[in-house]
């Protein structure tokens, strides 16, 4: 194997430990987008808009909101760490198996002569 597929492959398997593992113990909080479009409006213990004039009245649920990996999770996984775990693999492998092909189609054809 050459040196650059070991980076990448070295590269590879520290980003599916981060989503496999790491991600469990990401916060749970909302970021600052959440938490400032909810500023003015009244919420229940659950989170939910009672009342109020805020900018998240007017949130809508993204199209794709019921597709399998939907919310960091995997959708019929009983188990939260698991189902965020096998989520975050599954986004790592997808995307570089989508960068991967691009770069593959992209990248200059080498010749068998080389002089």
């Amino acid at each position: 194997m050459r040196r650059g597929s070991w980076f990448v492959l070295g590269g590879l398997l520290v980003t599916l430990l981060l989503a496999g593992v790491v991600s469990n113990f990401a916060s749970g909080s909302p970021d600052g987008l959440d938490s400032a479009s909810t500023k003015g409006c009244t919420l229940n213990a659950d989170e939910e808009i009672t009342g109020g004039s805020c900018m998240a009245r007017n949130a809508k649920d993204h199209e794709w909101a019921d597709s399998p990996l939907a919310d960091y999770g995997l959708r019929g996984v009983d188990n939260a760490y698991l189902s965020t775990a096998v989520a975050g693999v599954t986004g790592v492998l997808l995307t570089f198996a989508v960068g991967g092909g691009l770069f593959w189609l992209v990248r200059g054809r080498r010749t068998a002569d080389h002089g």
